[in-house]
């Protein structure tokens, strides 16, 4: 995630190096799809309460209006960092011009950069193979989380990290599932495959619809970017490739939709 201070806010966090390059003005650039390397800012009541029941999640302090902090207050949550009481308008110059922060952001730590071997006792698992735009990776963790995923893969590069944008987008969901990061996803397949897992990768010229298709009692989907798919040596990592029937004159659907849709269809198809 990246720290969107502007330029002229002259305040930086104790004990932590500033996340802006030389020039001052824009973040500097960090490893894509990797943990950022300093603290991060998640703003909005859903992304914010999430985060302070997440165990894992460390925070460090919170910045908010004093009718959001009863909000917070009101629905449950037991605000365990300290406290800045801040207007508006202050917060607004804490993020980017168009981030709806709803008068909380909380400074924290990145969450704990998970592994395929934090997956053992899973079920149903959601990979993405480059899929990189954050609003749509967002959309997908919090459809995970809905259809009760065990977790969400994505590959260390041409994914996007764990940022305001994509935590935002979640809405609390980055908190409440494994967001497993990858360096190799045909590597991380074989590796399932191997652990009993049958792997299905979802591609318009699939052979069989994926209702039509054999589940196991422990899968994993594999979607692609819009535009490219599942790349070819994914493909052929996976036992099985399988398509989307659209009964409509629209054919294909967006990879946010797609993936709540397998979910789905994996969940009735395993009896889940």
């Amino acid at each position: 995630m990246t720290d969107n201070f502007k330029s002229a806010r002259p305040k930086t966090y104790p004990g932590k190096k500033p996340a802006f390059n030389k020039k001052g003005g824009k973040p500097a650039p960090r490893r894509p799809g990797l943990p950022p390397e300093g603290p991060v800012l998640l703003y909005g009541l859903h992304t914010v309460e999430a985060a302070f029941a997440n165990k894992d999640r460390k925070r460090l302090k919170l910045y908010a209006t004093e009718n959001a902090q009863r909000r917070l207050e009101e629905r449950g949550v037991k605000i365990d960092v300290p406290v800045e009481t801040m207007m508006p308008r202050a917060l607004d110059r804490m993020v980017t011009k168009d981030a709806v922060h709803q008068g909380m952001i909380l400074e924290a730590d990145p969450l704990p950069a998970y592994g395929a071997e934090h997956l053992k006792g899973a079920r149903l698992i959601l990979a993405l193979d480059q899929v990189t735009d954050p609003h749509n990776v967002g959309a997908i963790l919090r459809s995970a989380v809905a259809l009760d995923a065990d977790a969400v893969v994505t590959t260390e590069r041409h994914a996007p990290e764990e940022g305001s944008v994509l935590a935002k987008s979640a809405s609390g969901a980055l908190d409440m599932i494994k967001h497993v990061r990858v360096k190799n996803m045909a590597r991380f397949v074989a590796e399932m495959t191997e652990q009993g897992f049958g792997c299905i990768a979802l591609d318009s010229d699939g052979p069989a619809s994926l209702e039509d298709t054999t589940f196991t009692d422990k899968t994993v989907l594999v979607l692609g970017s819009e535009g490219k798919g599942v790349r070819q040596g994914v493909r052929e990592a996976c036992g099985l490739t399988a398509r989307l029937d659209m009964p409509g004159e629209i054919r294909s659907l967006n990879v946010s939709n797609a993936a709540v849709l397998s979910l789905y269809v994996a969940r009735m198809k395993m009896g889940l």
